[in-house]
């Protein structure tokens, strides 16, 4: 009997550095190869071309992003000096290290805080265990009466 071939078509998510985010689309395990190869799906889909796309939306992404494309070339750029550059990075680096520094000094506190309340609660247990030894005592001494 013949055998009725079908593809292999799954459904996922991949990534459009152009969008900055994730698609979802079907695609066949032939074509997640081939935007492996391509270097991503915007350059799939740059490089495939119109007459080779099946689908509306294969051609609706491949427009969106040849005007994002198209808008960042557009763009200017700036450059700056490498004084001024080494100043932004050292602004960044000040901004890391008191992220770092932050995070550290909260760690720290929320340890003390953690102490502090496992101390209460072995306390708490303390008196009540106490509580509970003079109940005992005072009903040994009801019954021996």
């Amino acid at each position: 009997s013949r055998r009725n071939w079908k593809p292999n078509v799954q459904e996922k998510r991949l990534f459009s550095y152009i969008h900055d985010r994730h698609i979802r689309v079907k695609v066949t395990t032939h074509a997640l190869r081939c935007i492996d190869k391509a270097g991503g799906i915007d350059e799939y889909l740059l490089k495939t071309p119109y007459n080779k796309m099946d689908t509306e939306m294969g051609i609706a992404w491949k427009a969106k992003i040849e005007k994002m494309y198209s808008e960042l070339a557009g763009m200017e750029v700036g450059f700056f000096p490498p004084e001024k550059e080494a100043k932004i990075e050292q602004g960044f680096e000040e901004i890391r290290s008191a992220k770092r520094e932050f995070r550290s000094e909260s760690r720290r506190a929320l340890g003390v805080a953690k102490q502090s309340q496992l101390e209460a609660t072995k306390a708490d247990d303390d008196e009540t265990t106490e509580v509970v030894d003079t109940n005992e005592e005072a009903s040994d001494v009801a019954e021996k009466s």
